[in-house]
């Protein structure tokens, strides 16, 4: 039976090369004063054991954790997970996130807070003092939360809050959501539409009244009434479909309505079906995240895609590579796109082949 390989450790690169622990240490994290003689030795004793060196080898010097910690909002995600109804946010955020990480050398490790605790800072705390990350990545709504923020400013340590304007520390990352609601009204407009609906998001979140200004600000350009035509929602199924049964009941009736999420545009689709209305002929559709999802609906959703990935990848490089610098052009954008499918056309019209 064959033997199982001994994993080579720092150990073992500083006792073949004759040197402490801690110089194996700076050479592999490219400190400085280490004599040009010394590192060629060390990294000689690296390429001939094989040695790949890990994030505990890294963290010996002690300037650096090289972890980002990405913090979500615990309720919201866990009911996600349960539901399975094909959110793919986290997904998203570990895609961009974990894979700009690799290209520096880091790792980023995914953490569920919960915002509304009392004891979120004790609860953070905790979670900073183990990992002792480098940089922390915040989603709405704790990035707008002043404990959590005033919590690591106090820690000294470098954060970026997505979905987040406000001035103050940290670097304000969004993903362009007024100008999103604003392209998928202009959208609907192009396409002959005048009476616009639009299902609001939580009011929890900030992005969910930019995406209203967005909409009211273009409905409002091409001299077209809005009054009555917004209604709330949450994010979830439940309140997409009592938000479109509000608009759907009035008179007249909107001809199309944008969701601020793939799950309120599912239910407006549904409640749709059960009025026996046709989309697009009858109501145009347009949602927010483009999840997996508008793929799958009939007909497929028209929807805005939201840069999750890209923006997650732009926070973790700007938190590596520059931190919370007080130079940084704030905020930081990342402009979303509009993804055209079978849920939208012309009032009474048929969609494009």
């Amino acid at each position: 039976m064959a033997r199982r390989r001994q994993a080579v450790t720092i150990k073992h690169v500083a006792a073949d090369a004759g040197v402490s622990l801690q110089t194996v240490s700076r050479v592999i994290n490219n400190e400085p004063n280490v004599r040009p003689a010394m590192k060629a030795k060390v990294q000689a004793s690296i390429d001939k054991l094989g040695y790949v060196p890990s994030i505990a080898a890294q963290r010996m010097s002690g300037s650096r954790s090289y972890l980002i910690l990405a913090i979500n909002d615990r309720d919201r995600t866990i009911a996600d997970w349960r539901t399975r109804q094909g959110s793919d946010w986290v997904d998203q955020m570990l895609l961009g996130g974990m894979l700009k990480s690799a290209e520096y050398g880091y790792r980023m490790i995914f953490e569920l807070v919960d915002t509304h605790s009392d004891h979120v800072e004790r609860e953070l705390g905790a979670t900073i003092a183990a990992l002792q990350p480098d940089g922390v990545i915040l989603t709405p709504p704790h990035s707008e939360n002043p404990l959590i923020t005033g919590l690591l400013v106090e820690r000294r340590i470098a954060f970026a809050r997505i979905g987040s304007i406000e001035p103050g520390p940290g670097i304000a990352m969004t993903m362009g959501d007024e100008g999103s609601a604003r392209l998928a009204t202009e959208h609907l407009i192009g396409l002959g539409h005048s009476c616009i609906g639009f299902i609001a998001g939580s009011d929890e979140y900030s992005l969910s009244s930019w995406r209203v200004d967005g909409w009211r600000n273009a409905m409002a350009a091409a001299g077209l009434p809005h009054a009555g035509l917004c209604a709330q929602g949450d994010f979830g199924y439940d309140s997409g479909a009592a938000a479109a049964r509000t608009l759907l009941e009035q008179n007249p009736r909107p001809t199309a309505i944008i969701a601020s999420s793939d799950q309120m545009a599912l239910a407006a689709l549904d409640t749709a079906i059960e009025r026996r209305l046709r989309v697009p002929e009858d109501l145009s559709l347009v949602s927010f995240d483009n999840t997996p999802v508008t793929r799958f609906t009939v007909p497929q959703l028209t929807a805005i895609d939201q840069p999750i990935a890209a923006t997650f990848a732009k926070a973790v490089e700007l938190l590596i590579t520059k931190g919370n610098a007080p130079d940084q052009a704030q905020p930081v954008v990342t402009e979303s796109c509009l993804v055209q499918r079978g849920s939208t056309a012309p009032p009474g019209g048929n969609a494009p082949r």
